[in-house]
């Protein structure tokens, strides 16, 4: 028995495959290098979903579709933003994709997969004391969420910034999330009660919870003015170095360098620029003080590092980055619903018990 499921195979997939040990991921037959950065969102989405919905069409009416969805979604719901957005950005992002249709058509999950694009920008500008803005439907998607927040069409290198890290994050194994998604999907429940699902178990702060405290962090540091001294102190008093560790990963995360290039790419001479120069130290110190520290786990950096300074880039608040996580992560878990339903098996695993035992009356 393994109280985690660490090594448990609990699922046949031809979704994606995390290799730990040689630090790759491959999603449907392709590496991540070859996707990020060179296939859109809207594509991987194809990718994705491709067998699971009879109608599927090509990459070009696909995307079109995707943003027919942003619009309906965003008139839809509009109405109740005002009411969402005294909420935290994610718990009323969750709020609101809950009032989508159950439903398990093609459509249903074009909706799902706009919902966190849309949501995330007009709860943020609400929040703000700004107007929600309309969708573009003809507009790229990750460049239309970007305007949706900046109320303007963003440069270019933005946008394909935030495309990449999507396309990164669609899918990544049998993590917590996805399996979460595909225990409810397995019960035969819609599209939206799974993504859900998917949705609540991203809010513990053990998955997808640590990109906004690696902000934190890196402004601590630099406040502070010592990152060793820094670094050792937190490891002193029992905290975690965000950021840093994989449960499945024992060498560094292929995504760390996938967003690392992307920061890279966006950086140049500005704010991003210098904020990449001090992470990329703080994150060497970190790798060796942390080598020093606990010698015997191979901690290295994970996708969260460089999501931050991504995220960061591209102009949302830390409280928004595990909305933006979930805007990639949600088409792999709607795969994964579909996926799951295709075996017709209930996922219902045996417990062992371990509690008091009643007295038997002779």
């Amino acid at each position: 028995m393994a109280n985690g499921l660490d090594d448990v195979v609990a699922a046949e997939t031809i979704l994606s495959d995390v290799d730990g040990l040689g630090g790759r991921l491959t999603i449907r037959g392709h590496s991540l290098p070859e996707l990020a950065g060179r296939w859109t969102y809207p594509q991987v989405v194809r990718l994705l979903l491709d067998g699971f919905f009879d109608d599927l069409p090509g990459d070009a009416e696909l995307a079109a579709s995707l943003g027919e969805a942003r619009v309906e979604v965003f008139d839809r719901l509009q109405p109740s933003l005002v009411l969402l957005a005294p909420l935290d950005v994610y718990s009323a992002m969750r709020a609101g994709m809950a009032l989508l249709p159950d439903g398990e058509t093609l459509k249903d999950a074009l909706r799902l997969i706009a919902a966190p694009a849309v949501l995330t920008p007009a709860l943020l500008r609400l929040q703000r004391g700004e107007q929600p803005v309309a969708p573009d439907g003809k507009a790229d998607h990750a460049a239309d969420m970007l305007r949706m927040l900046r109320g303007s069409v963003p440069p270019p290198a933005l946008a394909k910034a935030l495309d990449t890290y999507l396309v990164t994050v669609c899918d990544h194994g049998l993590n917590a999330s996805t399996f979460a998604t595909r225990v409810v999907a397995s019960t035969l429940a819609g599209l939206t009660s799974s993504v859900l699902a998917g949705l609540g178990a991203l809010k513990g702060p053990l998955h997808g919870g640590a990109p906004g405290p690696v902000i934190e962090m890196l402004d601590a540091i630099q406040a502070h003015g010592a990152a060793a001294g820094w670094l050792r102190d937190e490891i002193a008093h029992g905290r975690r170095i965000m950021g840093f560790g994989h449960r499945i990963y024992r060498v560094r995360d292929p995504r760390a360098d996938v967003l690392k290039g992307v920061v890279r790419q966006i950086g140049g001479e500005g704010e991003t620029g210098r904020r990449l120069a001090f992470a990329e130290k703080v994150e060497q110190t970190a790798l060796d003080v942390l080598r020093l520290a606990k010698p015997q786990r191979s901690l290295q950096t994970n996708v969260e590092f460089y999501t931050a300074l991504v995220l960061e880039a591209a102009g949302f608040p830390p409280k928004a980055f595990s909305n933006v996580f979930a805007a990639g992560r949600v088409a792999g878990w709607i795969a994964h619903a579909r996926e799951q339903q295709t075996t017709g098996r209930l996922i219902r695993p045996q417990s062992r018990y371990v509690g008091p035992v009643p007295n038997l009356v002779a």
